[in-house]
């Protein structure tokens, strides 16, 4: 069991998958602080400085009172709408992002299937060159 296990393990599909989830979420730390770091801070200097989604709820119990979502939460339920917009802009973000690493990636390909047709081929080697001489002569012959 412990062999079959290592031939799992040792396939190329589970290790690419492996590193494409260790990446992605590498990359989602990265959308994360774009958005928050970059995005977010424009979006509230356009609006007037105090545009942060990330602190906008409704409370849906009575003794919930607090002004911020992380105190908010403490005091019972609330519905988080702010932090789902800035989720929600982090998704479309990293969306966009993979989309034009994809059209990237098929536009580099194309290129290099051009390349390869536009080359020409390469000769044949010389021993097989003669080999097809001589089964031409054997042709004729027969």
């Amino acid at each position: 069991m412990l062999n079959e296990f290592k031939e799992f393990i040792a396939r190329g599909n589970v290790m690419d998958l492996a590193v494409g989830v260790i990446i992605g979420a590498a990359f989602s730390k990265i959308v994360t602080s774009v958005v928050e770091d970059l995005v977010m801070p424009i979006v509230g200097a356009l609006t007037g400085g105090g545009f942060d989604f990330s602190n906008y709820f409704l409370p849906l119990s009575a003794n919930v009172t607090a002004t911020s979502l992380a105190a908010a939460r403490q005091q019972g339920a609330v519905f988080a709408y702010g932090n789902f917009i800035t989720v929600l802009i982090n998704f479309l973000i990293l969306a966009w992002i993979i989309f034009l690493m994809i059209k990237a990636v098929n536009r580099m390909r194309a290129s290099l299937e051009k390349q390869k047709q536009a080359a020409p081929a390469a000769p044949p080697p010389e021993d097989i060159l003669l080999l097809s001489e001589i089964r031409d002569l054997l042709k004729q012959r027969a």
